[in-house]
């Protein structure tokens, strides 16, 4: 029993992975499930997709490795955040489709909070500013719009849950429903300072204490998988937050340490160890993934729109047929000839937070090719990432520590040499990509393998991490500036006066 299985529920697709005690890849399935769109702005997914599809990716991965459920430790979780379930807890039924975390719906909501004076109060006790984006508001709309919901709600008829604790109650059969703290802090309604669910918070968006799941370390030992899922029953050992979850897979232990993960958004996490750092950069400070009961904390920068925009040029402009031609397209020319693309379709997250900016395509000619604006899409994942880690460094040093000195890369978009390289050259520092790129699912694997006794500690984890390619700059400082100083001009035509 060497193996841990890590269940990766992401944004587009439901991932599971099979790791050995070396936390290499043994096997791998995965299966994507609907986007629902049902109004610009909103964005849903069918709660029972995200369950079904994972399930069945659990079952394809442990056959295509050749493993029965006896043979696997643990299984760790892993999850896109924010996105918010409600169910019914007496029949295991949604009372309404998932609300995504991309979606913008509750902005209304947000907006009244901020004007009534009440960022203070969220900033000091989350680390997060009032948006749109994390599960509070979502899941106030929820209640609002639902008839009857918040009075089942008090009456302890319902559960709320970010996507781990529905499919942990799924796992369980409903015996457990729990969720760990890097999840919980996602809410806007857990004190990050002591891990407890705030009851001021609560009343400030009427949502009662009886929908909440139990907050955990994030390994520990979070329940069993009945035995008809997988074969035999499985120990949960571990659960986190997509990106504290590659955080913990790139092994950024120490403060200082940080990661982008190139996904349907990208994700931009430093260290900060137990201090809680108040960022003035635009950047939110969120709880780590946590093995024990001391508080860890990060600062994180999100670019809600990051391979996504692959997906638009495939889907929406329909340039390419597969998203994996999007590299040779855009290396057919040299430069995106002026072109910049700022891929603000459901607003823009740090460091700019501005949840009314709508996309732009700027600097077009005559001589413009679809060519230039797959190449543009592409640098618009690069020059995003390039403005959280300039506001990561600024924060870095105001509180007395170093620039960060590289970045750790992961996710799908990392596997693109062109824009990884493009990468460095605006951030004047390496990239570095490990050999296990999949450090999303990786970490959710460390953590139950440390949950369920594999691992003994940290340095164990660390010194299993390695580098696959670093990729040095080669542009002039100058001339990243420059390109910098056309992206922030094309960003503020995204916003109207």
């Amino acid at each position: 029993m060497t193996h841990l299985l890590a269940l990766d529920q992401g944004t587009s697709s439901s991932r599971s992975i099979v790791f050995d005690r070396g936390g290499r890849i043994v096997a791998m399935a995965q299966r994507e499930f609907r986007q629902i769109y049902p109004q610009p702005g909103w964005v849903e997914h069918d709660p029972r997709e995200l369950w079904e599809t994972q399930l069945a990716t659990a079952r394809e991965a442990l056959a295509r490795a050749g493993l029965r459920a006896q043979d696997v430790a643990a299984i760790g979780i892993t999850n896109q955040r924010e996105t918010t379930v409600v169910w019914d807890r007496r029949t295991g039924e949604p009372i309404h489709p998932a609300i995504v975390w991309q979606d913008r719906r509750a902005e209304p909501t947000c907006a009244a909070l901020r004007e009534a004076g009440h960022e203070a109060l969220v900033r000091r006790k989350t680390g997060l500013i009032i948006d749109a984006y994390f599960s509070g508001t979502k899941l106030k709309w929820i209640l609002d719009h639902v008839a009857g919901s918040r009075e089942a709600a008090r009456r302890g008829e319902l559960a709320f849950g970010t996507v781990d604790s529905w499919l942990l109650w799924h796992l369980t059969r409903g015996r457990v429903h729990a969720t760990d703290v890097s999840n919980a802090s996602r809410t806007m309604l857990l004190d990050v300072h002591d891990n407890t669910w705030d009851e001021e918070l609560l009343a400030l968006l009427d949502i009662p204490r009886e929908l909440l799941p139990e907050v955990r370390p994030s390994a520990c030992e979070f329940g069993t998988a009945d035995a008809d899922w997988l074969g035999a029953p499985l120990r949960i050992g571990g659960i986190a937050g997509d990106q504290q979850s590659a955080l913990f897979g790139q092994a950024c232990f120490r403060p200082g340490l940080a990661k982008n993960t190139y996904g349907t958004g990208c994700f931009m996490l430093m260290h900060t160890g137990s201090a809680f750092q108040t960022s003035a950069n635009g950047l939110i400070t969120t709880s780590a993934a946590q093995p024990g009961a001391t508080p860890e904390f990060a600062l994180e920068g999100s670019v809600f729109i990051g391979g996504a925009v692959v997906q638009w040029l495939r889907d929406g402009l329909r340039a390419i047929k597969g998203s994996g031609e999007v590299q040779a397209l855009a290396e057919s020319v040299p430069d995106a000839g002026g072109v910049v693309f700022v891929p603000a379709f459901t607003g823009l997250g740090a460091p700019y937070w501005q949840p009314q900016a709508s996309g732009a395509i700027v600097g077009l000619t005559r001589g413009t090719t679809v060519a230039h604006i797959a190449r543009a899409a592409l640098e618009s994942i690069a020059f995003q990432s390039a403005a959280l880690l300039q506001a990561m460094s600024r924060d870095a040093m105001a509180a007395g520590g170093q620039p960060v000195s590289e970045l750790r890369v992961d996710g799908g978009a990392c596997v693109n040499d062109m824009l990884m390289q493009f990468q460095a050259d605006l951030l004047g520092i390496p990239v570095v990509r490990p050999k296990v790129i999949e450090t999303t699912a990786l970490g959710a694997a460390y953590l139950a393998g440390l949950g369920c006794g594999i691992y003994s500690n940290l340095d164990e984890l660390a010194a299993q991490w390695q580098v696959e390619r670093r990729f040095v700059p080669t542009l002039s400082r100058e001339r990243a500036a420059e390109r910098m100083a056309r992206w922030e001009h094309a960003v503020r035509q995204t916003v109207a006066p």
